[in-house]
């Protein structure tokens, strides 16, 4: 008999899962068992003619399958009862009896082997199917709940170092030495910083962002935190790839470095474009470049010899990342330029950071 392996809300299964219909008002399936197998009479007798003989139940097979299809082990039985008495009685020398010699017996024995296997073909069929659709369900259960605790973990470590960047705010308002406060604020930004890029990193269901649309995300909120509106950023990414997700804390760190540089640099009081570009090159390697129209970089700079500790901390995280990172003047001489490479699969050296 069929049994339920589970119950599945009905508007999330198909026709085809849904089945045997009528479950809970098996009377209607009783119902259509007869009615079947009177529409498999009549069909028989108004194609009797044209049948040659020895076809008794060509007529009465639909009716048994596709009961049991459609409502079920129990009434495509009952279809098949029906169906076998009939076609005895009408159409199984002696005609009109229910007689019993050895044609009856050859016929009933082959109507009934045939029936029992379509019936029990349905019956697993639609097991199977009830299995597989219990399965999906309990799939698409332990993706939400693995999806709720990826939210959760990822918001619970952005609101630990979120946390401990404003320990470290409640720290410098204490002190009293410029420098030791500058140092103070320089590291709860940057710790502050990774909190929101680690919620940021990645979608709701874990699947980690494109390149173009985790640089585009970090350089919002780079400038959303410092309340500059008359930047006017313009965004555009031709490359599609991800980065190693170990990769890509470090990489969101010099992107904001280099866009706080020109924020606190290039625009002092009146601000203007930033444009941001990401695209791939030959050598399988991802640029990153950030351009405004400020003032541009003093005569003589020197990247290498810059003071900004900042500056220094995006150079050697770029030497970690296996790749470089540069600030120079426009060629047009409309503004500086800084330029992040990093390979796009190749994992950088840790040793170079050190």
């Amino acid at each position: 008999m069929f049994r339920a392996v589970g119950e599945l809300p009905k508007n999330s299964l198909t026709f085809l899962q849904r089945l045997p219909l009528a479950r809970s008002r098996p009377w209607i399936g009783y119902g259509v068992a007869i009615v079947a197998s009177l529409a498999g009479l009549l069909t028989r007798w108004g194609v009797g003619a044209a049948l040659p003989a020895g076809f008794p139940y060509i007529t009465f097979f639909p009716p048994v399958i596709l009961t049991a299809f459609f409502f079920g082990v129990r009434p495509g039985a009952l279809a098949a009862i029906l169906c076998g008495l009939l076609s005895w009685y009408f159409f199984i020398p002696p005609l009109e009896s229910f007689a019993l010699d050895y044609r009856a017996i050859v016929a009933l024995a082959f109507f009934t082997l045939i029936v029992v296997v379509d019936i029990a073909l349905v019956h697993w069929m639609q097991l199977a199917n009830a299995r597989l659709a219990l399965a999906e369900k309990r799939s698409a259960e332990l993706a939400g709940t693995r999806e709720m605790l990826f939210q959760e973990l990822q918001h619970r470590v952005g609101n630990n170092l979120q946390m401990m960047s404003a320990i470290l705010q409640l720290q410098e308002r204490r002190l009293k030495d410029d420098t030791a406060k500058f140092a103070l604020s320089e590291a709860s930004r940057r710790l502050g910083l990774v909190g929101r890029l680690q919620r940021t990193l990645y979608k709701s269901d874990g699947a980690q962002l494109s390149l173009g649309n985790y640089i585009d995300r970090i350089v919002r909120d780079t400038l959303g935190v410092s309340g500059r509106e008359d930047i006017l950023y313009s965004f555009d990414a031709q490359a599609s790839g991800v980065l190693p997700s170990e990769n890509a804390v470090p990489t969101a760190l010099v992107v904001a470095e280099a866009i706080s540089n020109t924020i606190e640099h290039a625009y002092d009081e009146q601000g203007g474009p930033l444009e941001v570009t990401v695209v791939e090159n030959d050598d399988d390697c991802y640029v990153i470049c950030i351009q405004d129209e400020g003032k541009g970089l003093p005569d003589g700079f020197e990247l290498k010899n810059a003071n900004s500790l900042g500056l220094r901390i995006a150079v050697s995280l770029a030497r970690g990342l296996g790749g470089e990172f540069t600030l120079d003047n426009r060629e047009d001489g409309k503004g500086a330029i800084a330029r992040l490479v990093i390979p796009m699969s190749k994992e950088g050296n840790p040793d170079a950071a050190a």
